[in-house]
């Protein structure tokens, strides 16, 4: 500490004191609360291998010196672990593009259920060993925190046992020990010895059944070991409480430090916090503290009460301003440890609304700073070998702010530091909570002991620290079954004692607790249903009280979506091999090992894409190349999810049985994937990402499948006025069935307004009468500009559900399908495309596209298709894998009639041309292709 801050600490540490420093005094200040004596262990990386080649024990492994020839080096993630067993083996070349094809299961074995650990070399202990040389003096005090282990874990330190598994245990189960009298001036070793993890009897992780299990179930290290050094005083867990003016006028913000005294006497020193606003002079509070000898106490200073708080918001409904709390603990001036974290000033709640035959106590409304919004999200999952990158979050959290998305739900993998922080910049809102399925799940109050309790609430513990301070985490609850009381009171007591001050769900199903209440959630479909199934509001099986797998468009629906995603081709190709390839298209039993591990289909078996395939055979009609069956998923993936989104809006404003939210499940795999997904591991977003994002624009007109009618929503944070829509049916020749217009709309934030206008369609028909398919086109207009654009393609011959065959089932039963073939049989069209680029932000270039239909026929140009790509200096594709698969869109997958023309904005890194010139390719259901270069002019090439 430099003499400077010193004299500053000196001036601010007065008992008692309550003062607003001035800008450079708050400089000073917060340079001092940069986290003092605190580093990360490993950072230069550690030394990883099973225990079955090693024959010394703890005592000599962890020993500084030890001899490691032959061990795995691993350089640790951008959360600073060195993550699972099988990345200490891919990281050293074991098993190349790990994830094309099944290469995971060729290089590691195989496993089709969720258990303890049965492949060698998994099924044995490993050893990770780091080295560390810390800023140590004699007579300071060092604790080493374990923040948890995949597993269970011995800790060792320089040859000394610190901790067993039996304490040791518990992905998020976070300990910190004294390890003061072990650590020393210059080298230093921790060793952990890791136990297989067991998610059936361990309180970790797995990867339940939406990916293949990987054979070490992700056994390892997820966040990383640190060391605190301090004198006598150490200062930790520091945070704000908050109480919020119902109107946020103000805001009383309570700060909160334990001190612990390591001394054999009384300590008296003196506790400083600031907090410092997104802009203005940052408040400083003070106390003097004596703590007795060998002892934890929290201090609480008093309130301080803000006026006019810069208030916090989701990205959709305002900004994100960030309070930064600093913290220091010193003796007689000189610093012993400090800290640093953010908060955003924001309150959450939540009630049951809407009683109704289907939710009796009605369904689960959350509140934003006292303004009601239909979440909007999708089911989040991590690397599937845990590995964090920082890049990759922002690059996904992109994504998912472009699609419109509320935000995301994180099922038992709560997530390193960086993901909250990200997220609360970014104003994404994240829903957490207990897995499913696993230990976490138990089927009895007795089968949970002294031990199991004690697991539970040291991890609840750890995760309120980590989450509380995060305005983006907005609630957190179990997954499908209610906890029991004992386990229900380890995770409140918990909750309560850390402040975690938000919203307690009781079950992801609709199921409750006398203490918490209703849950007001219901899970599933997770298979195919028809687009018209999710604006169903009536069908419900009476004796299931949870409500599972009746997931139309009513109640908040914490997971549902119609199952499988077929990627693009150019995606397809980068992972599925030219066997798998031809299976996708020729064999629709076949278990695709980028599916899951379950073989069959039907119920909850999901290993095969046979139920989605059966439908688009029905609607669309047979394929006869890979490339016609990707086409025709693109197009019924995009119907799908656009229906589902859309319908949870149209529904949003029926009082008696509104529908409050609904998470998609899900959003992303940590590996390339076909099930559950809205864009793919590699960044690519097919049908299914662009028809979500269609739903969720934040100025939108939608076409209710169940009334006929229009419902226009304001997804953004400003009121909108001066708003028109126009509706126009036409069939598959182009001509216009039915024109009108509704004018003078305005709506608030948030807002929905149905019933706008109600389009003349063709009159239904049933098999085996003749079936016609007409398109729906909306365009949204403000002051006379089209500001949305959104086209159906249905059917007179519709979809019925067989409600008796269909209630309680992951997948729907028809009676009859909805004809749609007519579509193979559009008149052939036609388009251009003009772009230019120019430079955008750090590194950034933005593609402007216009797509014109240029065709003489009167037909659309249906679903057209544009993808930014690596091109020849002559304005041509280059060979190889060419796509952007980072880019993002606007808007895609259109639909244009003669003479039409919309403009698409992509933005992407100008690095990933890799030194390419970029050129635009259009491909659409019914046209050739066109590309063209990405700068101004007419020129490119037709297919």
């Amino acid at each position: 500490m430099s003499r400077k801050l010193a004299v500053l600490a000196a001036l601010l540490l007065v008992p008692g004191v309550l003062s607003v420093a001035g800008p450079a005094a708050a400089q000073d200040a917060q340079a001092a609360a940069r986290p003092h004596g605190l580093s990360t262990i490993g950072l230069p990386g550690w030394q990883v291998l099973t225990t079955a080649s090693v024959k010394d024990g703890g005592d000599k492994v962890s020993t500084p010196g030890y001899v490691t020839k032959g061990w795995l080096p691993v350089e640790v993630d951008d959360a600073g672990a060195p993550g699972t067993e099988i990345n200490a083996l891919v990281q050293n070349g074991k098993c190349p593009d790990v994830f094309y094809s099944d290469n995971l299961r060729k290089c590691f074995g195989y496993v089709d259920k969720l258990g303890p650990v049965v492949t060698k070399p998994f099924s044995d202990p490993w050893w990770y060993r780091t080295d560390f040389t810390p800023d140590i003096k004699p007579g300071q005090h060092a604790k080493l925190t374990i923040p948890g282990i995949v597993g269970e874990g011995d800790v060792w330190v320089n040859g000394t046992l610190v901790a067993t598994k039996d304490v040791v245990s518990g992905a998020f189960a976070g300990h910190t020990f004294d390890v003061s009298k072990l650590v020393k001036p210059g080298k230093n070793t921790l060793a952990i010895k890791v136990y297989p993890n067991n998610p059936l009897k361990m309180y970790t992780l797995d990867q339940v059944d939406w990916s293949q299990i990987p054979p070490d179930n992700d056994t390892g290290i997820q966040f990383p070991p640190t060391l605190q050094v301090s004198d006598a005083l150490t200062g930790d867990n520091a945070h704000v409480v908050q109480d919020n003016a119902a109107d946020l006028s103000s805001s009383k913000l309570t700060v909160k430090v334990d001190v612990t005294n390591d001394a054999a006497t009384a300590q008296t020193g003196d506790v400083a916090a600031t907090i410092a606003p997104p802009s203005g002079a940052p408040i400083v509070v003070t106390r003097r503290v004596t703590i007795p000898a060998n002892t934890k106490q929290t201090v609480t200073f008093a309130p301080v009460k803000i006026a006019k708080p810069q208030v916090w918001w989701p990205y959709s409904m305002g900004a994100q301003p960030l309070y930064t709390l600093s913290t220091a603990v010193s003796q007689n001036g000189v610093l012993s440890t400090s800290s640093k974290s953010t908060f955003g000033i924001r309150t959450v709640t939540s009630r049951l609304v809407g009683k109704s035959a289907p939710l009796p106590e009605g369904a689960r409304q959350f509140t934003i700073n006292g303004k009601d919004f239909v979440f909007r999200g999708g089911g989040f999952a991590p690397d599937l070998f845990l590995r964090y990158d920082k890049a990759d979050t922002a690059h996904q959290i992109a994504l998912i702010k472009n699609l419109g998305l509320s935000g995301v739900r994180l099922e038992g993998h709560d997530m390193p530091q960086d993901f909250y922080d990200q997220a609360d910049r970014a104003g994404l809102l994240v829903i957490g909570g207990f897995l499913c399925c696993d230990a976490w799940q138990p089927d009895t109050a007795e089968q949970l002991g002294e031990r199991d309790l004690r697991i539970i609430h040291d991890s609840s513990v750890s995760i309120a620290q980590r989450e509380r301070s995060h305005p983006s985490v907005f609630n957190y609850g179990w997954s499908d079954n209610e906890p029991f009381p004992n386990q229900e009171n380890a995770v409140l007591t918990a909750f309560r004692q850390e402040d975690f001050q938000v919203p307690i769900i009781a079950s992801a199903e609709y199921k409750s607790t006398p203490t918490l209440g209703n849950s007001g959630e219901k899970e599933g479909p997770y298979d195919w249903v028809p687009p018209s199934y999710w604006y169903d509001s009536s069908h419900f099986d009476a004796s299931d009280d949870s409500r599972t797998n009746a997931g139309g468009a009513w109640g908040f629906a914490s997971e549902q979506s119609a199952g499988h995603t077929v990627p693009t081709l150019d995606s397809i190709r980068r992972f599925l091999s030219p066997t798998e390839q031809a299976k996708l298209w020729q064999d629709p039993a076949y278990n695709q090992y980028h599916a899951n591990f379950e073989p069959d289909h039907g119920g909850y078996a999901f290993g095969t894409l046979y139920t989605l395939d059966q439908s688009i055979l029905q609607r669309y009609g047979k394929w006869t190349s890979l490339e016609s069956y990707v086409d025709l998923a693109q197009i019924a993936n995009y119907e799908n999810t656009r229906s589902q989104f859309e319908a949870f809006l149209h529904h949003s404003t029926d009082k008696d049985n509104p529908s409050t939210g609904v998470v998609y499940w899900q959003l992303n795999k940590g590996w390339p994937t076909l099930l559950w997904s809205l864009y793919n591991d590699d960044g690519d977003q097919p049908g299914a990402y662009f028809g979500a994002k269609k739903a969720n624009k934040p100025l939108h007109a939608l076409y209710g499948y169940d009334d006929g009618k229009v419902t226009v929503d304001n997804l953004g944070a400003a009121g909108q006025s001066g708003l028109s829509v126009q509706a126009r049916v036409l069939d598959t020749a182009g001509k216009v069935l039915d024109d009108q217009t509704a004018g003078g709309i305005s709506l608030g934030s948030q807002a929905v307004k149905t019933g706008v206008l109600k389009p003349k369609v063709p009159a239904e028909t049933k098999a085996p009468a003749a079936a016609q398919v007409y398109f729906v086109e909306l365009q949204l207009k403000q002051g006379g500009k089209v500001v949305d654009r959104n086209v159906y393609w249905l059917s007179t011959q519709k979809d019925v559900v067989d409600w008796a065959k269909t209630l309680g089932n992951p997948q729907a039963t028809l009676s009859q399908y909805s004809n749609l073939q007519a579509l193979r049989n559009l008149p052939r069209s036609q388009v251009s495309a003009v772009a230019s680029t120019k430079a955008g932000r750090g590194g950034d270039l933005v593609t402007t596209v216009t797509v014109t239909n240029t065709a003489k026929n009167p037909g659309a140009a249906f679903f057209l298709r544009a993808d930014v790509r690596r091109g020849t200096p002559d304005g041509r594709e280059a060979p190889g894998d060419n796509q952007l698969v980072n880019a993002t869109w606007d808007d895609n997958d259109i639909t244009l009639w003669p003479g039409q023309s919309q403009t698409l904005t992509v933005t992407y890194q100008a690095a990933d041309l890799r030194g390419a010139v970029p050129v635009i390719s259009v491909d659409g259901f019914n046209t050739g292709r066109v590309v063209v270069p990405g700068n101004e002019g007419t020129g490119g090439f037709s297919e």
